[in-house]
């Protein structure tokens, strides 16, 4: 899997020394920029844009968020009650499986609760009731699978044969229809707009004898149309076509594309050895810090590599003998206290970490290249690694 990003836009010019070691060094300025063309989007198709908070949920730029989008996406109960408590607007929730204990603070966080089949829409239609008696307002949606793929990679691929995520469109009927305010469909990964068509045109001739019940539609996420090369102008005909003889409101919710190209991890090479070929030990671990290079897997951009010199292979210092980010190329061998830094890290690494072997989490910086203003936003210390046990 390749990375579709990794420009590195103003970070060219940053000091990687401002910052400790390992640490994540977000551009507020970059955010905007993403959130502007997002709103674009939003006001010309007359569409709703969330923030989906599974990919980036840096809370101190919630009302830098709120400035721009109409609200955000959570996957669960804990991302809800972020949502509610630090952005604005519309608060939607979407799990693939709930909790009964959790519900009741579910629906008293959010404006929309989509299930994953109807029969968990059924299991809790006390636990609904009850809510709307004790005055909660929101509505109920139901995600389906449209049983079109787009996605690259199987792993990726909500639509995959097999897939745990949305109800198979082929087997909707009208009765699981009762009492759903909208459908919900999510089939892209950093995709640009021609999937997306395909999927609607996959999809649209099984619900269209839904659409005169239904308040609104959700094309879910993985759209990157934040890329420089994605067709907006496309995508905006298109949601307007779509929202004009429908007669729906059309939801995106986009995570990747608020984030993109607007994070770098910061880092240092701690060791250096000869094993068949150049080895380089750096306190950035790919399985703790950027978890996707193994499971995608992918190798990240680094900022500043050389297009000729010494090729190192470089790695975490974890025990795990597959903690490797890739191979990189240095003009001249770097010696312990080089910095470094990885391109387009603001989102899906920063809310995977973890503290497997006892790995330091990075800290968080929030800057802006404008200003060229810097705030260490976290540092975490052994007490955030001792906390999660017991």
């Amino acid at each position: 899997m390749e990375t579709k990003a990794g420009d590195p836009g103003a970070f060219a010019h940053f000091d990687l020394g401002r910052v400790p070691s390992p640490c994540f060094v977000v551009d507020e300025a970059a955010v905007r920029r993403n959130l502007a063309v997002l709103k674009d989007v939003r006001d010309r198709a007359g569409v709703k844009v969330l923030l989906a908070l599974k990919a980036f949920s840096m809370w101190s730029l919630g009302d830098v968020v709120g400035e721009y989008l109409d609200g955000v996406c959570a996957s669960g109960l804990w991302e809800a009650r972020l949502g509610r408590e630090h952005y604005h607007g519309i608060v939607e929730t979407y799990s693939a499986a709930y909790k009964a204990e959790d519900l009741p603070e579910i629906f008293r966080l959010s404006d929309t609760i989509v299930f994953n089949t109807p029969a968990q829409h059924a299991r809790f239609s006390g636990e609904i009731a009850a809510a709307r008696a004790a005055g909660e307002q929101f509505d109920l949606g139901l995600r389906l699978n449209p049983e079109h793929s787009e996605g690259e990679v199987p792993k990726y691929d909500p639509a995959q044969p097999g897939s745990r995520l949305g109800f198979p469109v082929s087997q909707l009927r009208p009765e699981h229809m009762e009492g759903i305010d909208g459908l919900h469909f999510h089939t892209l990964c950093e995709q640009d707009f021609e999937p997306l068509r395909r999927t609607w045109e996959s999809l649209e001739p099984k619900i269209a004898p839904y659409f005169k019940q239904l308040k609104w539609l959700n094309f879910g996420g993985g759209h990157h149309i934040t890329r420089a090369d994605y067709q907006r102008d496309k995508l905006v005909a298109f949601l307007k076509d779509v929202r004009e003889r429908t007669g729906l409101t059309i939801y995106l919710e986009p995570g990747e594309a608020v984030a993109l190209d607007a994070g770098i991890l910061v880092g240092e090479i701690l060791d250096t050895f000869e094993n068949a070929l150049p080895i380089g030990i750096t306190d950035i671990s790919a399985t703790c810090h950027m978890p996707d290079v193994i499971e995608a897997p992918y190798r990240p951009a680094m900022l500043h590599e050389a297009p000729q010199g010494v090729t190192l292979r470089l790695g975490g210092p974890s025990c795990l003998a597959g903690d490797v980010i890739g191979d990189y190329t240095f003009t001249s061998p770097p010696t312990p206290g080089t910095r470094i830094a990885f391109l387009d890290q603001g989102h899906y690494s920063m809310v995977k970490t973890n503290t497997f072997n006892g790995v330091p989490l990075p800290a968080i910086a929030l800057w802006n290249s404008e200003t060229d203003s810097l705030r260490l936003i976290r540092q975490f210390d052994y007490s955030d690694f001792r906390d999660r046990l017991s």
